[in-house]
């Protein structure tokens, strides 16, 4: 099948892009508005998009608290969800009153930050401590809601020392959910993980060898 996005003519039960841009990380982002209140939400537009600078994107529905408080605030922090917090991380997405601190709602203990003054999610795996460095407002499609798209600087790392093994952070430990489409989640784990090795490029400059097998800890 082929479907044109102005049109959104595809003849499904339901738009299918979030279902093949898959696996989505979700960035669960706590911010504070002007007056101290906290707001934590779960985004899975989110992603890193640079290491050096180290920095974070999230997309977020145009007028959300979210958008408001970092505008007014410039700062964040991005926890990351893990298996563990399935109903905590689903049940702070509810649209609730600006007034209502979803940490309280989730029930989700909160753990001050080094840098920055919103807290992280305690008992998240990682987090990262950052602060505002652009909003872009996206082109709205007539009827339906805009949004913005969030560039955060890295300003700090805290990873729980549980999950750091020989020297590296271990994923599958973490067990970090994804974002699929419709209703859909999924959780890395050792069983759905694999490494491969970098193909390293011949002498001659125009072909490659690539060695098979897992990784053998070495970066190319």
């Amino acid at each position: 099948m082929f479907y044109t996005t102005d049109s959104r003519n595809h003849g499904l039960k339901f738009d299918p892009f979030k279902a093949l841009v898959v696996p989505r990380p979700i960035g669960w982002v706590s911010t504070l508005n002007a007056n101290g209140q906290h707001n934590l939400a779960p985004f899975s537009f989110f992603n890193a998009i640079s290491d050096s600078p180290p920095m974070l994107m999230f997309s977020v529905a145009t007028g959300k608290d979210t958008v408001n408080n970092l505008i007014s605030t410039k700062e964040c922090t991005c926890s990351i969800a893990s298996n563990m917090q399935v109903d905590e991380m689903n049940m702070s997405s509810a649209a609730v009153d600006s007034s209502i601190n979803e940490f309280e709602l989730s029930n989700v203990d909160t753990a001050d930050s080094h840098l920055v003054r919103p807290a992280r999610v305690a008992n998240s795996p990682a987090a990262f401590e950052c602060t505002l460095w652009k909003t872009i407002e996206l082109p709205v499609v007539e009827g339906r809601t805009g949004f913005t798209t969030i560039i955060v600087n890295v300003e700090g790392v805290y990873i729980n020392d549980d999950y750091i093994k020989e020297g590296m952070v271990d994923t599958a430990a973490m067990q970090p959910l994804a974002r699929l489409g419709y209703m859909d989640y999924a959780v890395i784990n050792a069983d759905n993980m694999f490494s491969l090795n970098r193909p390293e490029v011949n002498e001659d400059g125009t072909t490659a060898t690539l060695k098979s097998g897992p990784w053998d800890g070495t970066y190319k």
